[in-house]
């Protein structure tokens, strides 16, 4: 597939784009196949190269997985067991790869996973998952850039208190826990719309879990889980680029398949800029109500805060703001690389450690620059869209990560992209 993106920026959209199934909800329950040896078909599944990667991690550790792109639907089932070693091949390509150590755990009291990869945008350390493990009885050592753990007996339920939000730590532990032996309270739980969906389908497979998407889980141990057919959620930074789109081309679009609840903060943001969003009969609507882009301070925080995934996408559309606005990234330690980038097609934007200033200019213009990451990537193509010429985008193998059929979603509603 071609890693360039080339855009000719200027042009008004308008037509509806749908939204796709949750990237990050999906990659989290496909690993429950190993934790139950039952059918468990999931629906409304986008068609990503994370959720491939996935599925040929799953494959290795011997679970039947079948894709039926037409029905956007995905079985899984554990045929072979006692396949507990997740290679560096396939984890290399993706950081969600570390959510088969709880199951593996929980299934067989061993596992051998390698040190994940994925976007570079900070450290992300797997510390917080092993700390919370070991509270549940596992032990661990890292070997040759590969962790493995060991269960003496059975995972047994603990209290377990994180000293900050971190998602897949908590869909970990989670994960670990509906297997483990009594009682187990997770404290300064994460409460993003995922762990929801996440705790919706276990307990549809028989867990026993109180508090999904507050700040205290508890979970109680169960012998085993059943089979279940769930439709993924929607996803809502898929849903927040693409109003971001709307907003940054002063166009006309509808998105359906969506909700605007799990967006809250996203949202009075917005709101501030002067872009209204309505929400009638299944369809958002994204309204501007000014000229020029009012600026606004934004900082970044677990949910339900500002998204430190949609920092990059709401950075482009201020960069044409009238005015100054801050950017605070409190998630990510590494996740400003699109600046540079932006700043080549003439935005002025200045980073101070975590903060990034932007001063608003007139226009950006269409110039050759280079993804780094999955919302990076994304950040460049809504700054195409508005700036004045064309924009070749490099490395956009980012985007097939995380972003379903984006090219074809936006040349339906008017804008001129393509693949070269």
């Amino acid at each position: 597939m071609s890693k360039k993106i080339l855009i000719e920026g200027g042009r008004a959209l308008s037509g509806i784009i749908p939204i796709s199934g949750a990237k990050n909800s999906c990659l989290t329950l496909m690993p429950l196949c190993i934790l139950s040896g039952q059918s468990l078909v999931l629906q409304n599944v986008p068609y990503l190269s994370d959720v491939e990667t996935m599925k040929d991690l799953l494959e290795s550790l011997g679970c039947d997985v079948f894709f039926k792109k037409s029905k956007r639907e995905i079985v899984l089932k554990l045929n072979r067991e006692n396949l507990f070693e997740a290679n560096y091949e396939i984890v290399r390509k993706m950081r969600a790869s570390i959510l088969v150590l709880g199951p593996l755990l929980a299934k067989y009291g061993q596992a051998i996973v390698a040190l994940p990869g994925g976007c570079a945008i900070g450290t992300r350390p797997v510390n917080l998952h092993l700390q919370a493990l070991e509270a549940l009885g596992a032990s661990f050592s890292i070997d040759n850039g590969y962790i493995k753990g060991l269960v003496q007996g059975k995972l047994k339920g603990a209290r377990i208190e994180f000293p900050f939000k971190s998602v897949g730590a908590t869909a970990n532990v989670i994960m670990a826990a509906v297997l483990a032996k009594g009682s187990t309270e997770i404290f300064n739980a994460a409460q993003e719309p995922e762990i929801i969906d996440l705790c919706n389908c276990l307990l549809k497979m028989g867990c026993k879990i109180e508090g999904a998407g507050a700040n205290k889980i508890v979970i109680e141990g169960v012998d085993n889980l059943g089979e279940v057919c769930h439709k993924v959620i929607m996803d809502r930074i898929e849903l927040g680029t693409y109003i971001l789109a709307g907003a940054i081309s002063y166009s006309n679009i509808k998105l359906t398949g969506g909700e605007l609840a799990p967006l809250k903060s996203f949202v009075e943001k917005l709101s501030n800029m002067g872009i209204e969003l309505e929400e009638d009969m299944g369809l958002i609507s994204v309204k501007r109500n000014c000229e020029k882009i009012r600026p606004v301070n934004i900082e970044t925080q677990p949910y339900p805060g500002f998204p430190t995934d949609l920092q990059a996408q709401i950075m482009a559309l201020l960069s044409i703001a009238e005015g100054e606005s801050t950017i605070e990234e409190n998630i990510f330690e590494n996740r400003f690389m699109h600046v540079p980038e932006l700043n080549r097609m003439g935005a002025n934007i200045k980073t101070q450690g975590r903060k990034a200033i932007i001063r608003g200019v007139a226009e950006l213009k269409g110039v050759p620059v280079v993804a780094t990451d999955l919302r990076a990537s994304v950040s460049l193509v809504l700054a195409g869209l508005v700036a004045k010429g064309e924009t070749l985008i490099d490395e956009i193998h980012h985007l097939d990560r995380g972003y379903e059929h984006l090219v074809l979603k936006l040349n339906e509603c008017g804008a001129k992209i393509g693949r070269v």
